[in-house]
């Protein structure tokens, strides 16, 4: 559910660049090279409402799934490295582990100086 979540919200927000950037506003976007200043396909004013419809669309369903994530990663209860695990470990007390006061140092290996 949460990585299918994540793939909509990709799609979403590569698809609303898009709707974006194929409006033609006043300069000359990347809307006027696939030929939005004839705006024959869907007539002579039908593009613009059509693709801010659009873009609202994909804004509205981007804001949910955006609210949708947060609310779910908040749920997900989950550790994300190494070092959490080990202070999960840690945090919990074994009745089996030996005391830190009974353990002697480690001696050091014969230096090799002597030969």
């Amino acid at each position: 559910m949460y990585t299918l979540l994540i793939i909509v919200h990709i799609l979403t927000c590569f698809f609303m660049i898009a709707t974006i950037l194929l409006q033609s506003g006043k300069g000359a976007e990347i809307g006027a090279a696939f030929g939005g200043s004839s705006q024959t396909v869907f007539g002579s004013r039908g593009p613009a409402n059509f693709l801010s419809k659009l873009t609202v669309a994909c804004a509205a369903v981007f804001m949910v799934t955006s609210l949708t994530l947060a609310v779910l990663a908040k749920e997900r209860t989950f550790s994300s490295t190494v070092i959490d695990l080990n202070k999960k470990e840690s945090s919990t007390p074994s009745s089996s582990a030996p005391s830190s006061t009974d353990q002697k140092p480690a001696e050091s290996a014969p230096s090799e100086s002597s030969k």
